[in-house]
């Protein structure tokens, strides 16, 4: 019981010093500090363990170390004391314990090989190499043997086997001919991993006598040969034929033909099989198979998957490759071959073992005397290795003892330490398959703290980034490191500063107060060190507008902008980049400012373009993609096919469409039979159509081109297709448009539009125009005309219907027969005047007028309509006859009645009535008398208010332009206006229609009135008239307002109060473009004169009524 408590006290006691390590020190990497200390050897550089040399060159056993001071070299070989001083042919290189032995002048490498190590060793300790064994490689050829040819019936398997000879290392194998070119290698036929060619089956085409296996020596530089294999393969009819030249006609004869075999492993043999290989390797598994057909090989892991992103399949998938296998990659793996007769299987069980690896390798320690520590050495591998200890390149059990150190296992404890412990210590873990050796040194020093980083040193960040500070520090003891801001301030600490272990102080988000001077101090029990450094946060460089996505159309011009703000001490570099590129050098891309400029824009600058920013702390950018458009390149490669009689399919290739989509594309034809050098519309498709169907006409040289079209514009057009002339055929189609008018009352004018070259179909084109009266039994008149369009027909009654047809015609016959249309011949004017023309009045300005139809037969010609002339003859009320000017009315068709508008009231009208066909207007009916009766006057023609005095106004007027009847009176209304323009109560007055003044007295003396004047009939009032005046003031008032105004005093006195006023405003200007205040408002506020409030018209109402009266000019 008391032992197991004594283990556990152990463990305790372990794992105390286990968590003391981190008091351990890291020497800096500083050159000049290394310089002064003192340390153990270590080594830097040394030869791979196994290392394969060539033979014929000098041999370099690289051994190379660091320590203080610099340390000595010595080396071992085959585990005894190698004296280089003895032989000549062995020198070490200075400063150095690298070996040469001189091969070149009379050694032999042979002699040389062995197993060794190095040794680096100075007054701290001594450090070790590997063991480094030297091999010289060897490239022996082949031994001589006689091959026998092959002699291989077809569709058998055979296999032809290299043998190379056994060199260091093992050579690299491949198939050639004679003329040193590769075997072609299929499914059928490769070469396996151990250099034999195999065939699953032969075909008559393997026959040859050159089949060459070589052998390449890396390390020599050299390849051998082995001698020509020859390969006969005897096909089923060959053999047959030889059989059957050795027998007589009457035996039977015939060999069996090619037979289909199932597969069957050429390798590996067997079902099963093994495989270790080493963790970290590349695991290579093969299976190559007979049988015909040729088999296809597949491979599964049982009770696992393959390993993802590990897994490679080489040799036409014969050969299994996963790389950096481990462990877990141990298993059975199948390789399954299988043709249409069968299949065969193999399973290799694959075992993973392991050389040693790290888990933990022992670390150099630099401890303060007193001062505890650990080295650790775990490492793992299988079959597990063994760790064995080392001091100064002595088993640490035969070691000289050090009272600080403790081994247990895989660790050294040391408990406080002096400097005399200091020692270099090798930890070994090996098994089987290797070894791994590492070098760790124990350096005990006791230095009082320094301080690596340069004095006063400026550091410069950006606003809201991380700042560091560095305070590279050594001391052993391993000095405390605090920080200071300012001269005079306090330790830092908080959250917002971070403490690394190596001194480094950071600010996680520096801002701008954070700028200043910053002290390191370094101290431990040997002394104190300080050291400052400043830090300056800069303004961040920022784009504030950034380019933008540009599409252009080619030739154009775009710019691109970047505009940035940055920190005023900074000096920012603006680059412009292409794709991730520089600018091509080509004067059209300029560079300003703020801003990338391209003239004249190609395709080839299509591309993204990035504004980079840089200045010594930061760097931004920005990017945008600028898109060259252009219409469409012409398509190209027309071709005709499926050419029939009437249809023919083109199809072409699209061309660029310079960024952006063709829409659609335009097909025209050219006849150059008819129209040579003239391209018309055929028709369009969809730009994602590069086909159509085109119908054809007869008789026509038909070539295509085609045209794409996207939203810039129109392509050029494509070079034309080949020519396609189709055969002659009768017309399809007749003339259109068919017409028959007469130009003259005896006569029948018949007109078409004439068919298109095209639409011929053929030579001869001539037209056959047929007609007869309609509605009589007449037979066709016909007649056949060529290159017209029109035909007159003679001697025809005026006005009478004709049926009419034109129809095509050519050298192969008639177009099919034509639709008939109804002409007319000549037309001649109206022989009758409309009857019982009727008016009824419906108001002053309108009336209604009716009148009977004429005969149609008398129309002879086209109904048109009917036309109503009509005139006013006079004013009923001015008995004045004036200029007549007539009024002409249409009213289209067969109408019977129309409405005439805007008549003139009271007046006297005439009208009559005419019917119209094309050629023109027939007698007029009678003429009707109407009149129209009275309606409201017009306004009168002026109002004018004159004589104003203190209490009357005069008022003249003129009667209005258009009485429209009998004036009865006129009406007079009129109503004051106060200042803020209110209307006061408004008085009527009826004046006699043959008044043409009026005073009005009894008037508000300087009062402003508003008149409204209108004329009356007996219909009613006509619109009025507006107008307004002011009587005048009192004498009295007036005068002494004039003698106020011509006193000097006054004047004077006005012009003070102008001075002063702008004094003021002056005064007023200067104070608030000083910034002061201006109280003179807020006390107008506070104290508002109550005089100069605004002014009422007693209670906002005018005087009391008064009676109006007037004096007219003339009695009533």
């Amino acid at each position: 019981m008391m032992k197991k408590k004594s283990i556990s006290a152990s463990k305790a006691s372990l794992v105390f010093f286990l968590c003391q390590m981190i008091s351990a020190l890291d020497v800096p990497l500083d050159s000049k500090l290394l310089e002064e200390l003192l340390q153990p050897p270590t080594i830097t550089q040394q030869s791979p363990k196994d290392y394969i040399v060539d033979p014929r060159e000098n041999i370099v056993i690289q051994c190379e170390a660091k320590g203080k001071p610099p340390p000595s070299f010595s080396w071992t070989r085959n585990g005894t004391h190698f004296d280089i001083d003895k032989d000549a042919q062995v020198t070490m290189k200075p400063n150095s314990g690298t070996l040469v032995i001189n091969i070149m002048n009379g050694g032999k490498a042979e002699a040389y090989e062995g197993v060794y190590q190095c040794t680096a060793r100075n007054e701290r300790g001594a450090a070790i190499s590997n063991n480094i064994v030297i091999r010289p490689s060897r490239s022996p050829l082949w031994t001589k043997e006689r091959l026998e040819p092959n002699h291989v019936r077809e569709g058998d398997s055979l296999v032809l086997h290299c043998r190379p000879p056994v060199g260091l290392p093992p050579p690299i194998i491949f198939w050639m001919d004679n003329a040193f070119q590769r075997l072609p290698q299929s499914e059928r036929v490769s070469q396996g991993l151990n250099g034999d060619l195999y065939f699953s089956n032969v075909q008559p085409e393997d026959t040859r006598e050159d089949y060459i296996c070589y052998a390449r020596f890396n390390h020599t530089q050299t390849i051998q040969q082995k001698q020509p294999i020859s390969v006969k393969v005897f096909s089923m009819d060959s053999l047959n034929d030889t059989i059957a030249a050795n027998l007589s006609d009457t035996d039977i004869y015939g060999a069996k033909p090619v037979t289909e075999r199932q597969p069957v492993l050429l390798t590996p043999t067997g079902s099963t099989s093994t495989k270790v290989e080493l963790r970290g390797n590349v695991l290579l598994l093969e299976c190559i198979a007979a049988g015909l057909p040729t088999p296809v090989i597949r491979w599964i892991k049982e009770g696992g998957e393959l390993p993802a992103n590990r897994t490679f399949f080489e040799n036409f998938k014969k050969t299994l490759k996963i790389i950096d296998v481990s462990e877990a990659d141990s298993g059975n793996y199948k390789c399954i071959a299988r043709n249409i007769l069968g299949s065969a299987h193999h399973v290799i069980s694959v075992t993973v073992k392991a050389a040693p690896y790290w888990i933990t390798a022992p670390r150099n320690l630099v401890l303060s005397p007193g001062e505890d520590g650990t080295l650790i050495c775990r490492a793992n591998g299988n079959p597990k290795p063994d760790i064995s200890w080392l001091a100064n390149g002595v088993p640490i059990a035969i070691a000289p003892e050090d009272p600080s150190r403790k081994v247990d296992g895989d660790t050294i404890i040391f408990s406080h330490v002096q400097e005399r412990s200091s020692a270099v210590y090798q930890c070994n873990a090996s098994n089987e398959y290797g070894y791994l050796l590492a070098n760790a040194f124990v350096n005990v020093l006791a230095e009082p703290p320094r301080i690596l980083t340069t004095a006063n040193k400026l550091y410069q960040v950006i606003a809201d980034s991380p700042a560091l500070l560095d305070c590279a520090y050594f001391g052993s003891p391993k000095p405390e490191i605090e920080w200071f801001k300012g001269v005079k301030g306090s330790i830092l600490r908080g959250n917002e500063y971070i403490f690394h272990d190596n001194g480094t102080l950071e600010i996680p988000v520096a801002q701008k107060d954070s700028t200043g001077t910053y002290t390191c101090v370094a101290r431990n029990e040997l002394g104190k060190i300080q050291n400052e450094v400043h830090l300056e946060v800069k303004d961040p460089t920022m784009i504030i507008k950034q380019p933008e996505y540009k599409v252009i159309q080619r030739y154009g011009q775009v710019s691109f902008e970047c505009i940035i703000k940055h920190d005023s001490t900074l000096l920012p570099t603006v680059i412009w980049l292409k794709d991730n590129d520089a600018l091509p050098d080509d004067e059209r891309f300029l560079v300003g400012k703020d801003n990338l400029t391209i003239m004249n824009v190609t395709d080839k600058d299509d591309g993204t373009y990035t504004c980079i920013v840089n200045t010594t702390l930061d760097s931004v950018s920005a990017s945008a993609v600028l898109t060259v458009v252009a219409r469409p390149n012409p398509p190209f490669d027309l071709e005709l096919t499926g050419q029939l009689e009437r249809s023919v399919e083109l199809s072409w290739i699209p061309g660029d469409e310079n960024n952006s989509p063709i829409t659609n594309f335009v097909i025209e034809y050219e006849d150059g039979l008819h129209e040579p050098g003239v391209w018309h519309y055929q028709t369009e498709v969809p730009g994602t159509q590069t086909t159509v169907q085109l119908k054809l006409s007869p008789y026509v040289n038909y070539s295509f081109r085609v045209i794409a079209v996207n939203e810039i514009g129109r392509s050029q057009p494509s070079e034309p297709s080949e020519q396609y002339l189709t055969k002659s055929a009768n017309p399809d189609e007749n003339p259109s448009n068919v017409q028959g008018i007469g130009s003259e009352p005896d006569n029948l004018v018949i007109t078409w539009e004439s068919l298109k070259g095209f639409q011929s179909n053929g030579p001869g084109l001539q037209y056959k125009v047929s007609w007869r009266q309609k509605d009589v039994d007449d037979e066709w008149t016909s007649v056949i005309v060529a290159n017209v369009s029109k035909y007159i027909v003679s001697g025809t009654p005026t006005f009478v219907p004709y049926e009419i047809k034109v129809q095509a015609l050519n050298d192969l016959g008639y177009a099919p027969e034509p639709s008939e249309v109804i002409g007319h011949s000549g037309e001649d004017l109206p022989m009758v005047a409309p009857g019982n023309v009727q008016v009824h009045v419906i108001n002053s300005t309108l009336a209604k007028v009716h009148w009977d139809p004429v005969p149609l037969k008398t129309v002879r010609g086209h109904l048109q309509g009917y036309k109503v002339y009509y005139w006013k003859v006079q004013s009923l009320s001015r008995r004045s006859r004036r200029h007549v000017e007539k009024k002409i009315l249409t009213f289209k068709g067969n109408k019977t009645f129309g409405m005439l508008p805007g008549l003139e009231p009271y007046s006297s009208y005439k009208l009559n009535v005419r019917v119209v066909n094309g050629k023109g207007e027939g007698p007029a009916s009678p003429d009707k008398v109407f009149k129209t009766p009275e309606g409201v006057p017009s306004s009168p023609s002026f109002l004018k208010i004159t004589n104003p005095t203190l209490d009357s106004l005069t008022l003249e007027w003129g009667s209005p332009t258009h009485p429209n009847g009998v004036l009865i009176s006129y009406i007079l209304k009129f109503q004051p206006i106060n200042n803020t323009h209110e209307l006061g109560p408004l008085v009527e007055i009826r004046i006699p229609a043959n008044e043409s003044s009026l005073i009005l007295k009894n008037l508000n003396y300087s009062t402003r009135y508003k008149f409204y004047f209108n004329a009356q009939t007996s219909v009613g009032s006509g619109s009025q008239i507006t107008e307004e005046a002011v009587t005048i003031m009192d004498e009295a008032m007036a005068s002494r307002q004039v003698d106020i105004a011509t006193q000097g005093w006054f004047i004077g006195l006005m012009c003070a109060v102008a001075l002063l006023i702008l004094i003021l405003l002056i005064v007023c200007f200067i104070r608030r473009n000083k910034g002061g205040k201006y109280p003179v408002k807020e006390k107008e506020d506070a104290h508002a004169d109550p005089e100069i409030q605004p002014m009422k018209e007693d209670d906002g109402t005018f005087g009391e009524y008064r009676l109006f009266s007037f004096v007219s000019s003339a009695p009533f």
